[in-house]
């Protein structure tokens, strides 16, 4: 389109068949002026449509009216109406009432130009009477008599649909950009506004992700002709200079380490141009967890030597925080947790945890059955790569269960690395010491080994994923020295989420984790490294790691492991939702399942109430086939989804 008014109008005057959007003959007004991707035209200012207005109470009755029979252009064009949609409450005033249904008049047409619809007429009477043509001091009956009246007019479609100065083919994948063609911009199909939008941003984005920072559209032409229902729509695109990344300057910096900050972006000075990496650079600092907000602007202009300087402003957060939590079931009793945290030790967004918890409150009155954990992690980020970082913990336990009871302390070192936004890595060196009581009496064991993994993650969220998948394998070689064992401990875990609707209402979740223990007999292996299933986040409805191998004197951990889950997840409400599950568990004796022990099955149904950290979780749960310990029925509260 062209770049002003003036040159607007002359072209619509030029056209055989200008844009007409006046009402048809013998029709009611229509919306007084004409707004098509970006340009206003013929606009009439009203200041009461941009007065908010606060009077006494006007109730209205509204009566929607769309000519033809296409329930999805109906359905489309009472979403855009304030009239229709607030029509279970009063306006604010006459005045308020009027301001609503002018501004009806722009969002009914923006709706059918979103549709395609390029020769509609909009009619909104109150008490018969057009709005458009009303005085702000205007009187209306109470109730007052809306009467909206749309006809959508002829579905446009595309004759021309062309980019002039489009970039050329990607060389590198990562590069490429959907073609607007294919998103809906090519002759023949639907002409809706959105589509034009989208192939004006697809054509600058195409430039930006080839190194061109700067490109632009600098000229839209949308030409309707009424004749033959049809758009003719050019766009052109100006690329302006490649250009590479100039220096990275740092503003807002407090406590933190400026020279760090920008190292942790992972812009490096020189290298070619690429949006990507500078939303890369924006996930790094938050993964940083130190910055209140951090923004990253561009320099207006390619300097001459074709550098593009960056400029990172952030906003930093108090250094120390502390939380607390807490969690409860029948089966496992009160559990309270709290924590300290610095998040800038030494400039560099050093992080330091305390934490420290109790559980089994209520089970019973005497605390030394109940069960502590207290420890401290230490993550320095940005080890060798802004993607690594180096993480040392320690952890003392006294853990409480009905399969044993652990006193021991712990610790690792190592790094964990993101080679992607999807795909991270770990690397530890793990020692410890731990006392056991349990089934083959009481026995001590001092381990070491190294624990890797791989995680590969597309969810859209971790706390109430709606799609895609999780998948993590670990493996854990260890020795055990009061034996003389050597182990090989490993585990794997995929989860699933698949939506059944566009909102994601109805959402199918499902689970499956496998583990196997290979060489040292049960009897010689440290309990916490066999297998147990059972509890909130395994097998709802048996008890926290209470299903195993039977032995004469009770459950003892296996050397395999087999659990499955799937859930039918339903959002009532915006805030309520609703899940049936069924969980499975399977715990052998052997590294490879001979299935000689039972398959342990709950099914239940559960309560989730949408917050801003995470959906609290209220999950009621039956064992299907309860040994004499196992409870008839278990109730688990949480936040997240149990999976």
């Amino acid at each position: 389109m062209s770049k002003s008014i003036a040159d607007a109008r002359r072209l619509l005057r030029s056209c055989a068949a200008a844009l007409t959007f006046a009402a048809l003959a013998g029709a009611p007004a229509t919306a007084s002026a004409l707004e098509i991707f970006g340009l206003r035209l013929f606009e009439r200012q009203d200041k009461t449509e941009q007065e908010e207005v606060i009077g006494t109470p006007q109730p209205y009755a509204v009566e929607f009216e769309v000519a033809g029979k296409d329930s999805a252009i109906e359905e489309a064009l009472k979403n855009a109406s304030n009239l229709w949609n607030d029509r279970e409450k009063p306006a604010s005033g006459a005045a308020g009432l009027l301001v609503k249904a002018r501004g009806d008049y722009r969002r009914i047409l923006d709706a059918l130009y979103a549709e395609g619809r390029y020769g509609g007429t909009i009619s909104i009477t109150i008490d018969g009477q057009e709005a458009d043509d009303l005085l702000p001091d205007v009187e209306f009956a109470s109730p007052a008599a809306v009467r909206v009246r749309v006809d959508p007019g002829p579905l446009f479609r595309f004759a021309e649909a062309r980019i002039v100065n489009q970039a050329p083919p990607a060389t590198d994948d990562k590069d490429k950009v959907p073609s607007p063609s294919d998103d809906g911009f090519r002759v023949g199909e639907p002409a809706r506004s959105g589509a034009i939008l989208r192939a004006g941003r697809l054509a600058v984005e195409a430039w930006r992700q080839q190194g061109h920072p700067k490109a632009r559209i600098i000229e839209q032409r949308i030409i309707a002709a009424h004749d033959t229902d049809s758009i003719d729509a050019t766009l052109a695109v100006e690329p302006g200079a490649r250009a590479v990344f100039g220096p990275v300057s740092i503003t807002g910096t407090q406590r933190m380490d400026a020279a760090f900050v920008a190292r942790q972006t992972g812009l490096i000075p020189g290298a070619e141009y690429d949006p990507d990496d500078l939303k890369r650079a924006s996930e790094r600092l938050a993964r940083l967890e130190v910055f209140r907000a951090a923004r990253i602007e561009e320099a207006e202009e390619i300097a001459p030597d074709g550098s593009l300087p960056i400029d990172v402003i952030v906003q930093e957060r108090l250094p120390r925080r502390f939380g607390v939590g807490g969690s409860y079931s029948t089966l496992d009793g009160l559990g309270l947790e709290a924590f300290w945290l610095h998040r800038n030790l030494f400039g560099q967004a050093e992080r330091l945890r305390v934490e420290g918890r109790v559980s089994g409150i209520g089970e019973t009155i005497d605390p030394s059955k109940y069960t502590y954990h207290v420890g401290t992690t230490f993550t320095k980020p940005g080890i060798y790569t802004p993607e690594t970082d180096f993480i040392v913990s320690v952890h003392g336990d006294r853990e409480v269960l009905d399969a044993y009871t652990r006193t021991g302390v712990s610790g690792r070192i190592g790094f964990a690395h993101r080679f992607s936004e999807q795909l991270s890595a770990r690397l530890f060196a793990t020692g410890g010491y731990a006392r056991f009581d349990d089934v083959f009496g009481q026995r001590d064991f001092v381990t070491t080994g190294l624990l890797g993994g791989l995680t590969y993650d597309t969810r859209d969220s971790a706390a109430d994923a709606t799609r895609g998948f999780f998948t993590d394998f670990t493996l854990e070689p260890f020795y055990e020295f009061e034996y003389g064992n050597a182990a090989l401990r490993m585990e794997a875990e995929a989860r699933g989420y698949y939506s059944l609707d566009t909102e994601s209402r109805f959402v199918i979740a499902g689970r499956i984790k496998l583990g196997a223990l290979l060489d040292p007999p049960v009897a010689e292996t440290p309990p916490d490294k066999l297998f147990f299933a059972g509890g909130g986040g395994s097998v709802r409805g048996y008890g926290y790691r209470n299903i195993g191998v039977e032995t004469g004197d009770g459950v003892a951990g296996g050397r395999s492991l087999i659990e499955g889950s799937l859930e039918l997840r339903t959002r009532v409400t915006d805030s309520i939702g609703l899940v049936g599950f069924v969980d499975a568990g399977y715990v052998g004796a052997e590294a490879f399942p001979d299935f000689a022990e039972d398959l342990r099955i709950g099914v239940g149904a559960g309560l989730r109430y949408q917050t801003g950290f995470g959906p609290i979780r209220l999950d009621l749960a039956v064992p299907l086939d309860p040994r004499p310990d196992d409870p008839s029925v278990a109730l688990y509260v949480g936040i997240g989804q149990a999976f």
